[in-house]
């Protein structure tokens, strides 16, 4: 899907730019894509200019929600199809996403693409094909790019989530030229789509599934050995987990998936908030 290149907004960004327009400036300096860049918009008594476009000034918006500009309304970056999915505006510019309230990306420390990057570093992805199974918004897909993967290979199955990433400009989008047709993404589950890569045919693999209560299936031993298929020996594994309390719950989550891991193939350990592997 195409990307959309328009101006995003937040309620502060909508607020500091009515402040513009009320004292009388002509212009307002700031960013209209999260944090990616700043420009320059031209603002007149009813309208205001931004990369050669004219828009209506924004209505009063709503508090953690992304507004995107469709026509002359100012939508949220939501859709609603049997679960509410939003994208979600943090401090640190870079977004995460909420199903139905719940987070899905780590951000009370640091950005979600700050986190992304710091777990892509211990799969070294230089020079390497890498799979990324659940690729969400991209962040591990976009750090991998950064850091001179050769390819990526990224399935995702939640069609909502690959329209907030053409919505995202923090989201890579694999046909643009910084890509180098590097990445692949693919809509599909990977549960199925991974019975179709060969043996040994990728150098290092991220894994960031759902919650085990939304998506056991890919926590299984069945899907472990599934992955210690098609990674090449000594290749690189993270697995995020979270770190569920065990106390409600009642399982030692990561330390679970260590045990399958080991006995898939992988030396495991626990290492961030997930699991490091090296496939035997």
């Amino acid at each position: 899907m195409p990307h959309y290149s328009g101006p995003l907004f937040t309620r502060p960004t909508a607020e500091a730019l009515l402040a513009a327009r009320d004292a009388a400036a002509g212009e307002w300096i700031g960013s209209l894509d999260l944090g990616r860049s700043t420009g320059n918009a031209s603002l007149q008594a009813d309208t205001w200019s931004w990369q050669g476009q004219r828009h209506p000034y924004p209505p009063v918006l709503k508090d953690r929600t992304i507004y995107y500009v469709d026509g002359d309304e100012f939508a949220p970056v939501a859709r609603f199809a049997g679960s509410l999915i939003k994208l979600v505006p943090t401090e640190w510019g870079a977004p995460t996403f909420e199903i139905d309230g719940i987070k899905m990306l780590p951000t009370s420390k640091e950005s979600p693409f700050e986190d992304a990057r710091r777990k892509v570093d211990l799969i070294e992805p230089h020079g390497k094909v890498v799979l990324d199974t659940c690729g969400g918004l991209g962040y591990f897909a976009a750090c991998c790019l950064a850091a001179g993967a050769t390819r990526i290979h990224s399935f995702e199955k939640n069609a909502d989530v690959l329209w907030l990433r053409t919505l995202n400009p923090w989201s890579p989008d694999p046909d643009a030229p910084a890509s180098g047709d590097r990445l692949q993404l693919a809509h599909a589950d990977v549960c199925q789509a991974i019975t179709q890569l060969a043996d040994a045919s990728v150098d290092a693999l991220l894994h960031d599934p759902p919650r085990f209560g939304i998506a056991g299936e890919l926590y299984s031993q069945a899907f472990y050995d599934q992955l210690a298929r098609v990674l090449r020996r000594g290749g690189r594994l993270f697995h995020y987990t979270g770190s569920p309390n065990k106390l409600t719950s009642g399982r030692d989550v990561p330390r679970e998936v260590a045990r399958r891991l080991d006995k898939a193939g992988f030396k495991a350990q626990l290492a961030l908030d997930g699991v490091l592997a090296m496939r035997r």
